[in-house]
C-alpha cells in the first residue's frame, strides 16, 4: 500500500508539472489530429491500403493511436533527464521515497496520457466516419493498447535517460528507435501490402503488437483470442522494459 500511495503521490506531481506546461498540452493535444487528418487525406484514395476497413481514415485511426502513444512513451524519458539536471531525483534519494515508486510513477503517467489522446483521437475518429465494431470492449481493448505501448516504451526510455543522462544523447536514442519501428509495422499499411521480409520483422515489433489489438477491435470487431495474446505481449514488454529501467535506476544510485 506505501509503494501505492508513493506511485500516486509521483503521479499528482508529474500531471502538475505538466499543467504548469500549456503548451505540451496544446501539443499533445493538436499533434495527433493533425497526423490523423493529414495521413487520412493523403492516403484517403488508395484502396489497397484500406486493409478491409470501410475506409482509410478507419483503417488509419488504430494505427495512429497506437503511434502517438509509442511516440509519447519513446520521449518519455526526457522528464527523468530535465530531473536529473535539476536535481529533483538527488533529494528524492534523500527521502523515505520507494525507488520503484519513482520508476513505476513515469511508466504509468505514460500510460494515462495515452488513454487520454485515445479517447480524443476516437471521438475525432467517430466524427469522421470511423465505427468501433468491438462496441464497449472494442473500446477498452484501444485504451489497453494505447497504455501498454506507453508504458512499454516509457520504461525503455527512462531507462536509457538514466543510462546517458544527456538531453542530446537521448534524442538520438529516441530517434534512432522510433523511426525504425515504426515503418517497421502496420501504422499507416496492411500487412499485405509490405516487402515480405518488413512483413516477418514486423511480427516482433511491440509497436505491431498494439497496431493489431486497437485494429482488431475497430476494423474487425473481433479476433479477440489473437487480441488478448497481443495485450499480453505488451505486458510483459512493459514489465521488461521497467526492471530495464529499475536496473538503470539503481546503477545510478551506485554513481553518485
Amino acid at each position: 500500500m506505501q509503494l501505492l500511495r508513493q506511485t500516486g503521490w509521483m503521479i499528482v506531481r508529474q500531471l502538475r508539472n505538466l499543467m504548469r506546461e500549456p503548451i505540451w498540452i496544446a501539443l499533445m493535444v493538436i499533434q495527433p489530429l493533425i497526423w490523423l487528418l493529414l495521413y487520412g487525406q493523403l492516403f484517403s484514395r488508395v484502396g489497397a491500403l484500406r486493409g478491409g476497413a470501410s475506409s482509410y481514415i478507419e483503417f488509419l485511426t488504430p494505427g495512429i493511436i497506437c503511434m502517438n502513444a509509442f511516440f509519447g512513451g519513446s520521449w518519455s524519458g526526457m522528464a527523468m533527464i530535465a530531473d536529473l539536471d535539476r536535481h529533483v531525483i538527488d533529494r528524492f534519494l534523500a527521502a523515505p521515497a520507494s525507488r520503484f515508486a519513482l520508476i513505476l510513477s513515469q511508466v504509468v503517467r505514460a500510460g494515462i496520457i495515452a488513454v487520454i489522446q485515445a479517447l480524443i483521437l476516437l471521438l475525432l475518429g467517430l466524427v469522421l466516419g470511423v465505427r468501433i465494431h468491438g462496441g464497449a470492449l472494442g473500446w477498452l481493448v484501444v485504451f489497453a493498447a494505447a497504455a501498454l505501448l506507453a508504458m512499454a516504451f516509457a520504461g525503455l526510455s527512462h531507462g536509457i535517460a538514466l543510462t546517458v543522462r544527456r538531453e542530446a544523447s537521448m534524442i538520438a536514442a529516441a530517434n534512432f528507435v522510433g523511426l525504425p519501428l515504426m515503418f517497421l509495422s502496420a501504422i499507416l499499411i496492411p500487412p499485405t501490402q509490405m516487402p515480405h521480409w518488413i512483413a516477418q520483422i514486423s511480427r516482433f515489433n511491440p509497436v505491431n503488437w498494439g497496431v493489431h489489438a486497437a485494429r482488431n477491435a475497430i476494423v474487425n470487431g473481433g479476433h479477440w483470442g489473437s487480441t488478448g495474446l497481443y495485450l499480453l505481449l505488451l505486458l510483459a514488454a512493459v514489465a521488461a522494459t521497467s526492471l530495464f529501467a529499475t536496473w538503470s535506476f539503481r546503477a545510478y544510485q551506485r554513481s553518485i
